[in-house]
């Protein structure tokens, strides 16, 4: 062996035999050059050991079961205890490290059943999508892990109680900002048809009923893992106390006061082969309406020209406005004058374009490609959007005039949008009587995705205070009372007009949630970073935070 830094000339043999000096390696070298290939041979190793282990499958398939909650299958009774066998594997993880882990492959795989139905749309992106979301879950599997871990205390427990559903509320919030895709799939969404439920909702929005079904989740888990009957009965009574906070909500407060009514015909021209085709099917059924409505509402996409620049079937719009007597909305998807396309509601009456709304919150993918440059290659294997969409960028009420010559506010908001809390709350504190969501979700059309998406409309009916009404072009149109219960419906394979009879509360009306907005997630965000504080402040001035639990046998391997 040299001293440390020497090197030693190598030779290269000549074809006649002689050797000469050609270059001189360095024993640095060779140790950063051993060193780069075994980190490469442990990187290798590493992601073969993260996908041996066959209890974060597990994980994986648990993140999937709460989607049985969601519609289609519409198991709301389910999603009371469908997060338990997944963070009980989170709680049984040896390490924070592998807590953090299981509760990441958990998040995945609820990302990837509750979206399924986006593979047409972004074909593999989804996995990636299920990757980086479910990452956000992970700080959900090391709040369990932290607080229920052997030895179970009361004082963990209770903790639990709290810090847990926040913790699940922050990621939820996270995910629902817009640049990340926006609130799909959220776990309050999963009491759409129970109003008792929903009440919780116009208290502190989907937040709030989200937080008590992870709540009572929790609870049950605790009651599992005690082993003191008297914990066992706190804990089972802190989630029947969780469970019936919504109902006695409800019970405490009534539907609003009823300020006037109107009608409303949500038109479902069906499948169609092209969009001049769909103007005519739309066209029809509203020209044959038996009875005079306030409002007429079609569905996203309904026509595919500028109307500012297509006097034809302008005329026929405002022709059918006067044979009905009734305004019309319709939806227009085109390219305007500056060349951008944008998606937008026009109010029609028979003299002609009395409004206009262009949507703001477009969807990814299906609307436009984020970062195009990088993932344009999307539109070769998926349906992803050719071209993107123009966004909006302001809202304001729409005020059709009903059959008294009396103007309606309305809210009008845009397929997608309905997912959104922070819109319908907006259109409410401007003092809209009537929530109206046009929809297209014909790309979905034999999937789950149409019923959650008609299912947004109750919640955001319960959280308003205001009827939902929501027209899709294929399914589902669907209507809400001011309490989330719904009125009316035409599914998937329906063709007509849904005419529905609405009670609308005064403009000035005003829920709980609609007076203090998200101050739940918020509230949650702060739990959250508090008990974050105290474990890092107790990881310092004690035991490793990462100390292994007591052994357990679905421990994984220590390799890694």
């Amino acid at each position: 062996m040299s001293p440390k830094g020497h090197s030693y000339p190598t030779r290269r043999m000549s074809p006649k035999g002689h050797s000469h000096p050609t270059r001189h390696v360095s024993t640095d070298s060779v140790r950063v050059m051993v060193r780069c290939g075994s980190e490469a041979d442990n990187q290798r190793m590493s992601l073969r050991a993260a996908l041996a282990h066959p209890v974060r499958y597990g994980s994986l398939g648990a993140g999937m079961l709460p989607v049985l909650a969601f519609p289609a299958p519409d198991q709301e009774w389910f999603a009371w205890i469908a997060l338990v066998p997944g963070l009980l594997l989170m709680q049984r993880a040896p390490r924070a490290r592998e807590a953090v882990v299981r509760g990441w492959w958990f998040g995945a795989g609820f990302v990837l059943a509750a979206m399924y139905w986006l593979i047409p749309s972004i074909g593999p992106g989804l996995l990636l999508i299920a990757v980086l979301f479910g990452a956000l879950q992970g700080a959900v599997g090391l709040a369990v892990w932290c607080l229920l871990r052997p030895p179970l205390t009361v004082r963990r427990s209770l903790a639990a109680l709290l810090v847990v559903p926040s913790v699940w509320v922050v990621t939820e919030f996270a995910r629902s900002w817009q640049a990340l895709g926006g609130p799909w799939a959220l776990l309050g969404a999963t009491q759409w048809r129970r109003p008792t439920q929903l009440a919780l909702a116009s208290l502190g929005g989907i937040w709030l009923v989200s937080a008590a079904v992870v709540a009572v989740n929790t609870a049950v888990l605790i009651a599992l893992l005690a082993d003191r009957t008297v914990l066992r009965a706190g804990a089972l009574a802190a989630g029947v106390l969780v469970l019936a906070a919504g109902p006695v909500a409800f019970a405490l407060n009534p539907a609003p006061v009823t300020a006037r009514t109107a009608t409303v015909v949500l038109v479902q021209p069906g499948q169609t082969l092209d969009g001049t085709v769909r103007l005519d099917a739309a066209g029809a059924i509203t020209r044959d309406l038996a009875d005079r409505p306030d409002l007429v509402v079609w569905g996203e996409s309904s026509i595919t020209s500028d109307l500012s620049r297509d006097p034809v079937t302008l005329a026929q719009l405002r022709a059918l406005s006067a044979v009905t007597g009734s305004d019309l909305l319709v939806n227009e998807d085109a390219r305007k004058t500056d060349g951008h396309i944008s998606k937008d509601a026009v109010l029609i009456d028979q003299n002609g374009i009395q409004d206009r709304y262009a949507k703001m919150r477009l969807v990814p993918f299906g609307e436009y490609i984020p970062f195009r440059g990088g993932l344009g290659w999307l539109t070769k294997i998926s349906r992803a959007a050719d071209q993107n969409r123009t966004p909006g960028h302001s809202f304001h009420l729409f005020r059709p005039v009903d059959r008294s010559g009396t103007p309606l506010p309305a809210g009008v908001l845009i397929c997608f949008e309905s997912a959104f809390p922070d819109l319908s709350r907006t259109a409410a504190l401007q003092g809209a009587q009537l929530l109206i969501y046009q929809s297209a979700t014909s790309t979905f059309q034999d999937t789950w995705a149409p019923a959650q998406h008609a299912a947004l409309a109750a919640v955001r009916a319960a959280e308003t205070g205001r009827p939902a009404v929501q027209a899709a072009l294929t399914g589902d149109s669907v209507a809400f009372d001011a309490q989330g219960r719904q009125l009316a419906r035409m599914g998937t394979g329906g063709r007509g007009a849904l005419t529905v009879h609405l009670a609308l509360p005064a403009a000035t009306y005003r829920t709980w949630y609609d007076r203090v907005g998200d101050v739940v997630p918020w509230t949650a965000l702060a739990v959250t970073a508090a008990a974050a504080a105290t474990g890092l402040y107790r990881a310092r001035t004690g035991p490793g935070a990462d100390r292994p639990a007591p052994e357990s046998e679905d421990a994984p391997s220590p390799a890694r």
